[in-house]
């Protein structure tokens, strides 16, 4: 993990697809935004003006299924959370994602969409220090019988997955990933939703995976997986869930420095250890640039930034 410059996109690149839980057809265009502006969804297409929403830990609400983000007027953005860990996978710190639509559309079913548009577009670097969240002590969260714990980490930025699904065929899985670009985009960005065939008619007949299809999701029955094409990686169940770990923990508005553990989780335990962290104050502080590497400086405000005239704030200024 580099420690020193913001980054942003050279320029806007976009992908079009369905969403996979509305089934409708969407637009999303990447771009550039200024220094500490974080990641900023723009809702276009919608009856007067368009609509902002920062993309941070108290803006979601909805993790069932997905990453669900919006403001006091109702959900603006869903399936946040494949475009969110492309972008801090790659090591992008400030963007907007333009959508024309409710929901990222879903591709494929991984990140890789999303990577190429941030090589279209261009990564370059901003004047201004990078700042991360260092955590200082311990949190952890249980939820049923998962387990969600973030720690101290001596550098960067790890995730440690353990999945264990009665489906014989996905069965128990675990993968460790220490974040870096290159890593994410070889390991881990290529890594697909999946889901199983017994949960279609439930899913929707309660609206949702109106999108789902052999071409975005892994799917498997009681006996094999039924995609024709086969796995990208023989542990693909468990890389996603931490590309899914990835993106709903870029909600912190600033790139962490921890090693973040989820047993049996999902997005549900993910926001809500993230949320149990930002909550106490003693148990996190932001650093800046270098000084990341010796974690030893703070400074003194999280992702503040001007979009488009408005200033979107991710947290006060009271952090220590």
């Amino acid at each position: 993990m580099k420690f020193s410059r913001q980054t942003t996109l050279r320029a806007q690149a976009s992908v079009a697809g369905v969403g996979v839980h509305s089934g409708l057809p969407v637009t999303i265009t990447l771009g550039p935004a200024p220094v500490d502006a974080g990641f900023i969804f723009v809702r276009t297409g919608l009856e007067g003006s368009d609509r902002e929403v920062q993309a941070t830990a108290e803006q979601v609400i909805a993790t069932e299924f997905a990453t669900v983000l919006g403001d006091h007027d109702g959900p603006l953005v869903s399936t946040a959370e494949h475009v969110l860990a492309a972008l801090r996978g790659m090591g992008v710190d400030n963007a907007t994602i333009e959508i024309d639509g409710p929901e990222v559309p879903i591709m494929d079913g991984s990140a890789a969409a999303f990577i190429a548009a941030i090589d279209q577009a261009g990564i370059v670097t901003q004047p201004a220090q990078r700042r991360f969240i260092q955590v200082l002590k311990p949190i952890s969260v249980k939820i049923g019988d998962s387990f969600g714990e973030i720690r101290p980490h001596a550098t960067g930025f790890r995730v440690e997955v353990e999945i264990d699904f009665a489906n014989p065929v996905i069965g128990q899985q675990s993968y460790a990933f220490d974040l870096n670009p290159e890593g994410f985009r070889r390991e881990v960005g290529r890594a697909r939703t999946f889901g199983l065939m017994c949960d279609v008619a439930r899913l929707w007949s309660a609206g949702y995976a109106l999108g789902a299809s052999f071409d975005n999701t892994v799917v498997f029955d009681d006996e094999r997986l039924l995609n024709t094409e086969g796995l990208r990686y023989a542990d693909e169940c468990a890389r996603h869930k931490v590309l899914d770990v990835i993106g709903d923990l870029s909600l912190a508005g600033l790139p962490l420095l921890g090693a973040y553990r989820s047993v049996r989780g999902g997005h549900k335990l993910n926001h809500a250890v993230l949320t149990a962290l930002l909550a106490d104050r003693t148990a996190w502080r932001v650093v800046e640039g270098e000084a990341a590497r010796r974690t030893t400086r703070p400074v003194g405000e999280v992702g503040r930034g001007i979009v488009g005239g408005r200033i979107a704030a991710a947290f006060g200024p009271d952090v220590s």
